[in-house]
């Protein structure tokens, strides 16, 4: 615990599968295919930022998440981007993807000062990362995206909405099947 932030660091065989599972469909379901960019989702990201008149985010993958939770500010100007993008590719080079994963999954904010799936999984649950059901996990993956908004605390009905949309990513990108989906969001 560092002041405000609690994390407490776990290693990637200790984040069970459905978890792991859950963040991809909700961030970045190409993770294993790609080399750390997503150009379309970062040209819509750009397009929509120009018509906006500023950087808006979205558009990144979990790699790029990672530079800019560990190395670079949260602000959001090109110049920050553009250096994500440059660190993005270093690391894709430097590490493998599970290692990758591994720092994101330590590293990630879900709210309430809480970092990584293992503080957020004792936080919101009780438990251990490793004790999370699909809807649990689903339910984090939620939260990731907007931690504030979604917090399962503060707004529960936003948190189940961003819920479901997770479960129907995941069976969507094949992570589980359409029948567990819906069995979950039950």
């Amino acid at each position: 615990e560092l002041y405000k932030e609690r994390r407490t660091v776990v290693a990637r065989d200790q984040v069970p599968k459905e978890v792991v599972s859950a963040l991809l469909a909700a961030e970045d379901a190409d993770f294993y295919k790609h080399e750390g960019l997503d150009y379309m989702g970062m040209a819509r990201a750009l397009i929509n930022s120009f018509k906006a008149g500023h950087v808006t985010g979205s558009g990144s993958t979990i790699t790029q998440q990672v530079v800019k939770n560990l190395v670079l500010s949260p602000e959001k100007t090109f110049a920050r981007k553009a250096k994500e993008l440059i660190l993005a590719r270093r690391i894709e080079q430097a590490f493998t993807k599970d290692e990758i994963l591994t720092l994101y999954v330590n590293a990630v904010y879900f709210g309430h000062g809480r970092y990584g799936v293992q503080e957020a999984s004792r936080y919101y649950f009780g438990k251990d990362v490793g004790e999370l059901t699909v809807v649990e996990a689903a339910t984090l993956a939620g939260v990731v995206q907007s931690p504030e908004r979604l917090s399962p605390r503060k707004h529960p009905e936003r948190s189940r909405e961003r819920r479901s949309y997770v479960l129907r990513q995941m069976a969507e990108k094949g992570f589980i099947t359409e029948a567990a989906a819906k069995q979950a969001d039950a």
